[in-house]
């Protein structure tokens, strides 16, 4: 074992004990971006690339139980992203199904797809859809599977579920606008009846929401990483936990 592993080992148990499991964040929200440029830095395929973030996923959900973290939302694949290119595109739904797929027969955590499935090609969504299924008794830490997820069109299907929900009942437009409320709204969303992202984590670099959970993450704290999703260490999870835990979290007060 080199020095470098020494340290790291040592640095990595440092962090744990340093943490307040009583003051984990119950949701986080997880953007794994930069796979496309963790392969083009590395000298390998965009495949390569989302494979290697796939690999990693088992390994975030393991380090959410450890910190007592309760919902994870992973964005895998916003609804702009399936309009690239079919031979990345193809590819890259192989993927994501085999990854969802392992999760699911790991029966360890509970899936819940969100986006649009219907967008999806038929394969792709059946995936989707047998794993919330097959994982719908597991008692432990539920996982928003965001797939062809964008936050304006969480936000208008909801509006239009209302709207229909409503409309079914016989009720006029002039009172359902009257009563139109955030309370209702929300109660529509993917991830109805789930709590809000406390922490909302982005790795690359890049320090913007890009649409995700929109709605949902109007108090949540954000924590932007450096490293490309395939390189992200327990190690900084853990760094992201530590500055979490030191804010002062207000909720709009």
């Amino acid at each position: 074992m080199g020095l470098s592993n020494v340290l790291y080992g040592v640095y990595e148990r440092r962090l744990t004990r340093g943490l307040d499991r009583s003051a984990a964040p119950r949701h986080v929200g997880v953007m794994l971006d930069g796979n496309r440029r963790w392969a083009k830095a590395n000298g390998f395929d965009t495949a390569d690339g989302h494979q290697a973030g796939a690999d990693k996923i088992q390994d975030l959900l393991a380090w959410c139980e450890q910190a007592g973290v309760d919902v994870v939302t992973l964005w895998l694949l916003s609804t702009d992203n399936l309009a690239r290119p079919d031979d990345e595109l193809t590819p890259l739904m192989r993927i994501i199904e085999v990854a969802v797929s392992d999760l699911a027969a790991a029966h360890r955590w509970r899936l819940h797809p969100i986006g649009a499935l219907d967008l999806l090609p038929a394969e792709t969504s059946a995936i989707l859809r047998a794993a919330e299924v097959a994982t719908a008794d597991v008692l432990g830490l539920t996982v928003n599977v965001a797939v062809g997820y964008g936050g304006r069109r969480e936000i208008a299907d909801a509006v239009r579920r209302l709207l229909r929900e409503q409309a079914e009942k016989g009720m006029p437009i002039e009172e359902i606008a009257e009563q139109l409320s955030v309370e209702q709204i929300a109660a529509h969303l993917y991830t109805r009846g789930q709590p809000d992202p406390d922490l909302v984590i982005r790795t690359s670099g890049e320090q913007r929401l890009g649409g995700f959970l929109l709605w949902q993450s109007a108090k949540s704290e954000f924590y932007f990483c450096e490293a490309y999703w395939p390189d992200f260490r327990h190690v900084d999870f853990l760094r992201a936990l530590r500055d979490y835990s030191s804010r002062e979290r207000r909720h709009g007060r």
